[in-house]
């Protein structure tokens, strides 16, 4: 049974009740993750709110050193956890070493935070008096993270709330809380005071209580749209800054001057890649004109002869399993759905051979998709592709801008023009011209728009640093 970390210590949770860890290679129960409590995460915030002040007035270069000590060893065990990762996610291990060396980018980030906390200052802004803008913690923040990216989004968090002063109260999504507890095993032994970062398993009563709880100043969230909305609804109704990235339905447009191979592959990677489990990747490829032809024949013979099969060792596999069988189960729900609406199933994936035990459903590719149909309209959260075909950029661009989310979209082109005109008319925040998956780096914001996104600030780069503080202005007179 997993335990709860509080102030340093592995303590178990004041919860009976558990849910089972799964293989999603294997079928198969690894560990057993308690469902969590509102006492576990007082017992959270009281360790936390215990360790602010101390850990607030420590100079940002003495939190730098700890996090630079963190990288070290992240760097030291990266291929202990992204097999551990391949083994509780079910990804590939190539996808399982992108997950943590994304998160580490962010460590790296942290590691500036002396020049990123810098404030500003004016002398002279009035007669004899000189002004100071000047940022600070914002207190006790809260994490909580879905199964997805086991490594990189609890990193996209953690990191920067430390370097900026906060402590912070950590939630792993219950599917995936292995990779969480090694995070946390390696930051506590790089040196982090107790109290400073804390974590606690659990689900929707734990949710509940970190929003809830008084002594939470801040609450960052990645996952599905319905509950990021509630997310943002509770936790700001309880005066808390939220920043809280939902789901999205991510448009890939193809021009007909594209380069049809590099656009093939790439187009194979977003939305096949990790199962099709991320929010960034592509759902639906919308071929304009005599590109139709070119790009659905090479995506049909890519998809085809995709490996799929068990990564839980670091198999060299194209495509892993889906998280569980309650997602397995989804996405053949709406394979079912399309084919019963007279959807064309190009590649169906139900019938691509399947390994023994696991939770696995091959990469399908439909066309001929209704305005109304399910596979168009929500976010399937598995290796679907959807292909839409128009007549020009102009009715490619308003197909995507449909959609009700914003997270990203990409184009394929030679056309700078084209490219330019995309880029600007677009409705997200995140856009790739010949790129797969467009999510940016850690130095700048992972800037979801619409139903993707509720909040100000986003994760990563500039914006996660002014989440994490707030501002203080000093007006100093001296006679």
């Amino acid at each position: 049974m997993l335990e709860n970390l509080i102030a340093n210590r592995w303590t178990p949770s004041a919860a009976a009740e558990w849910t089972a860890v799964m293989n999603p290679s294997r079928g198969v129960e690894i560990a057993r993750c308690p469902v969590g409590s509102a006492a576990d995460v007082d017992a959270a915030v009281r360790a936390a709110r215990g360790a602010l002040a101390g850990w607030a007035e420590t100079p940002p270069g003495d939190r730098a050193r700890i996090l630079f000590r963190y990288k070290a060893l992240l760097e030291e065990k990266f291929a202990e956890i992204a097999l551990l990762i391949c083994r509780e996610h079910g990804k590939t291990l190539v996808e399982a070493q992108g997950d943590l060396r994304r998160g580490l980018d962010v460590v790296d980030l942290a590691c500036g935070i002396p020049s990123l906390l810098m404030g500003q200052k004016l002398g002279q802004v009035a007669r004899n008096i000189d002004g100071e803008a000047e940022r600070f913690p914002v207190g006790v923040c809260a994490g909580i993270t879905p199964y997805n990216f086991p490594a990189m989004i609890p990193l996209w968090m953690i990191p920067l709330a430390l370097a900026c002063g906060n402590t912070f109260v950590f939630k792993p999504s219950p599917k995936v809380p292995l990779t969480a507890a090694r995070l946390v095993e390696l930051l506590v032994e790089a040196g982090l005071p107790p109290g400073v970062l804390n974590l606690v398993h659990g689900g929707v009563e734990t949710v509940h209580a970190i929003l809830d709880h008084p002594g939470i100043a801040a609450v960052s969230f990645v996952g599905s749209t319905p509950v990021a909305r509630e997310v943002y609804r509770r936790g700001t109704a309880n005066g808390k800054r939220v920043q809280a990235a939902g789901g999205a339905k991510n448009f890939m447009i193809v021009m007909p001057d594209a380069d049809m191979d590099l656009a093939a592959e790439a187009i194979l990677s977003s939305s096949f890649g990790c199962a099709g489990q991320r929010c960034m990747a592509g759902s639906v490829a919308v071929v304009a004109g005599r590109a139709a032809e070119p790009i659905t024949e090479r995506l049909r013979g890519l998809a085809e002869t995709m490996a799929v099969g068990a990564t839980d060792e670091g198999a060299a596999v194209g495509m892993g399993p889906v998280i569980d069988g309650a997602a397995e189960e989804r996405v053949r729900r709406y394979l079912a759905m399309g084919e019963a609406q007279g959807v064309e199933m190009l590649v169906d994936g139900r019938r691509h051979a399947r390994p023994a035990g696991g939770y696995f459903v091959g990469p399908s590719i439909v066309s001929g998709v209704g305005a109304e149909s399910g596979l168009l309209r929500d976010e399937v959260f598995g290796p679907v592709l959807t292909l839409l075909r128009e007549e020009d950029l102009d009715g490619a661009i308003a197909r995507a801008n449909e959609s009700p989310y914003g997270n990203g979209a990409v184009i394929y082109t030679r056309s700078g023009g084209a490219a330019r005109k995309f880029a600007r008319n677009v409705n997200c925040g995140m856009i790739g011209v010949n790129i797969g998956v467009p999510a940016p780096m850690a130095l700048f914001p992972f800037a979801g728009w619409n139903e993707s996104f509720f909040g100000d600030l986003h994760v990563q780069g500039n914006e996660g640093i002014q989440f994490y503080t707030r501002t203080k202005v000093t007006l100093t007179r001296w006679s």
